[in-house]
């Protein structure tokens, strides 16, 4: 595909235009000014008029990674976000009612080349040898027990909890120390040539223009450059993932911090609780087709714990994404360009890999090989998400509500049939290339929901009973050991980085 089949400009890109602040867009600002500040001259344009959805203040371990690559110092943006450490999710009532399972970070035991820890741990609980799955894994154990420390060779695996609004202000730091200019304004009119259908420029309500050559839409579901100016279709995905409406509020902690995210299922959807230093966020997803709005907020606030220390916020979305992330000169990050539920807290890793992809192949004439590479990118991760976060809607004993009746018996994305199936019959899992979710993690929630495999691989059965205990034993106890070891979440929180701001 040539530049001309798209229309595209020939000249440089020299300005660089972002529609919208909140976390999509301080990040991007952040990022591309730190690294590429010193050629470009960058503009983000917002409203304080204009709020931000802001609830999503659960991460995952790439976030760790991207930080590091920012050269951000984590004690001070733990402090400034009010941030905690994140370990997992503690899965409630979703296999069942009354049924919780771990989904840790890192892994668990340890592999043979040929066969994964799975397979011997099946081996050992037929042969009445194991215990539970989650015991075998450092940070399934150190959650259990609140504990936390920062360990030698990255010994733990981790992500954080912090505030969203805070940590868009702490990009918005980052992002003006390297040059980023703001422009407070907002956007009334978005420009196009007329020879191209490229974004010309954005034209504010306060009458001023602002051209560029790359515009990144961060405008959330309004999706004001990428939908309404340039028509990008959207493809829904609400016949697998049928949550449409959330709300939620911060109250007040009335119990020390806990390193994990809570989701726990409801009659028709479910609710997260992410601990910070100070409060916690909390919310509810749910279907509007199985449950109104009225008895989502009568068993969310009957749920709450500890004074409410803000208002209530409604949310509707629609998820899926877009068909193009990248289309002519304009880059859709975060809900502009897709919205897959926060279940497995994805929705800021999407905005970072987004990111990181942009800056792996910034160009310095826009060509449409880039762009096909980076949509085709984003679209197979995109799908691997989803499939995920499907999983655990699909697997569940749940039948005593129509929307749990629902989840059991809507056909699913072959992709992740064959993928249940494969575990089902083998108890084989695998790992395409840039995939987010590593093999660990498909096999802890498919066997936390249920899907437990019909056979073990052969290399197991190497083993007799004396030393298969052995194994297993040395693995649960180097878990064991280590989190033992720890000091508790809160403690090392207050140490090591108390928060500094309010909200």
């Amino acid at each position: 595909m040539t530049r001309d089949a798209l229309d595209l400009p020939a000249t440089p890109v020299r300005r660089v235009v972002i529609a919208g602040g909140g976390t999509a867009g301080w990040m991007a600002a952040a990022a591309i000014s730190k690294i590429l500040g010193r050629q470009l001259e960058i503009t983000l344009v917002e409203s304080e008029q204009i709020g931000t959805v802001g609830v999503g203040e659960a991460t995952i371990p790439p976030l760790v990674t991207f930080h590091r690559l920012m050269e951000i110092d984590e004690r001070e943006f733990m402090a400034a976000t009010q941030g905690a450490i994140k370990l997992g999710i503690l899965f409630e009532n979703w296999r069942d009612i009354g049924h919780r399972y771990f989904h840790s970070f890192g892994t668990t035991g340890r592999d043979h080349w040929t066969a994964g820890f799975q397979h011997f741990w099946l081996r050992g609980r037929e042969r009445g040898l194991a215990s539970d799955y989650a015991d075998y894994n450092v940070e399934s154990v150190a959650a259990r027990e609140r504990r936390f420390a920062h360990l030698p060779k990255m010994g733990m695996n981790y992500a954080y909890h912090f505030d969203a609004s805070l940590y868009g202000k702490f990009m918005r730091q980052i992002a003006e120390q390297h040059g980023t200019r703001r422009v407070e304004g907002k956007i009334a009119d978005v420009l196009l040539h007329e020879d191209t259908g490229c974004i010309r420029s954005l034209r504010l309500e306060s009458g001023d223009v602002i051209e560029g050559d790359l515009f990144i839409d961060c405008t959330g579901f309004r999706a004001l450059l990428i939908d309404k100016a340039l028509g990008v279709g959207f493809e829904d995905w609400s016949h697998w993932l049928f949550n449409d409406s959330a709300q939620a509020v911060q109250t007040a902690a009335v119990e020390d911090a806990a390193p994990y995210t809570s989701a726990i299922a409801e009659e028709a959807g479910w609710q997260w609780r992410i601990p910070l230093q100070r409060r916690v966020g909390n919310g509810i997803v749910y279907s509007s087709r199985h449950m109104d709005d009225g008895r989502a907020r009568e068993i969310f606030e009957g749920s709450l714990r500890g004074e409410q220390t803000s208002r209530m916020l409604q949310i509707r979305f629609r998820p899926g994404r877009r068909e193009h992330s990248w289309y002519r000169n304009c880059i859709a990050l975060g809900l502009a360009g897709s919205f897959i539920e926060p279940l497995e807290s994805t929705t800021i890793h999407l905005i970072q890999r987004g990111i990181t992809r942009l800056m792996q192949c910034f160009p310095k004439v826009l060509t449409a090989v880039d762009i096909e590479e980076y949509n085709r990118q984003m679209a197979e991760e995109l799908v691997h998400v989803r499939d995920f976060v499907v999983l655990h809607y699909a697997l569940t004993d749940r039948r005593d509500t129509a929307y749990w009746r629902a989840c059991h018996e809507m056909t699913l994305p072959p992709s992740l049939q064959h993928r249940i199936d494969l575990f089902r019959e083998t108890g084989i899992v695998f790992h395409q290339p840039n995939e987010l979710f590593a093999e660990n993690s498909w096999i802890q929630v498919m066997m936390g929901q249920g899907n437990m495999p019909k056979q073990h691989h052969p290399t197991a059965d190497l083993m007799g009973d004396e030393e298969l205990a052995r194994f297993l034993n040395a693995a649960r106890e180097h878990a064991a050991r280590t989190a033992a070891q720890l000091p508790s979440h809160q403690a090392y929180l207050d140490r090591w980085c108390p928060a500094t701001t309010q909200r």
